[in-house]
């Protein structure tokens, strides 16, 4: 932190520490994209399935072979908004806007759990509601640690947005 009186650094406003490339700083890159990936991977133990194929799907629901390129980018860039608040900020400065970000995290697993592995739409629309709003608390607390990092999270809450919407109308039209 810039403390009264100090010259604000140039370039970046928000930078409190400079980044050093070494061994922790790719290992905490590592780490946090692991943290992303791990929570990908519980979410992938609950695939679709028959039940699945069997529901009224909306209009707008996109093709299958789609939802793993986005989701292996959103992954990743939500795991480098996440090291990046972190390599700058360090965790005891920056703990409350990363809970949220493993809030969102673990949030973003139990939707898959609920909607393919207990067959439960409106419980997964509860669970996608409340993840809306965990990421869009983590966007805001990123964006004020650092604008980038903030910004990197931009395109997953878009997508989750779509997600509302699609979880919503398999949910009404499957009752």
């Amino acid at each position: 932190m810039v403390k009264q009186g100090e010259e604000v650094p140039k370039g970046d406003l928000n930078m409190t520490k400079t980044p050093q490339a070494g061994p922790v700083y790719w290992m905490g890159l590592a780490f946090w994209l692991g943290v992303c990936f791990a929570a990908a991977w519980v979410g992938a133990h609950f695939s679709p399935e028959e039940w699945y194929e069997g529901l009224m799907k909306p209009a707008l629901t996109p093709p299958g072979w789609i939802f793993g390129p986005v989701w292996t980018l959103l992954y990743t860039m939500m795991g480098v908004a996440a090291w990046l608040v972190w390599q700058r900020h360090g965790y005891a400065a920056a703990s409350r806007s990363l809970g949220l970000f493993l809030l969102q995290l673990g949030l973003n697993a139990l939707w898959a759990y609920f909607f393919f592995g207990l067959k439960n739409p409106g419980l997964a629309f509860l669970d996608i509601v409340v993840l809306w709003l965990a990421i869009l608390a983590t966007l805001i607390a990123f964006f004020r640690h650092y604008r980038p990092a903030g910004q990197l999270l931009l395109p997953y809450l878009l997508w989750v947005s779509f997600a509302v919407y699609l979880n919503l109308q398999f949910w009404r039209l499957n009752p």
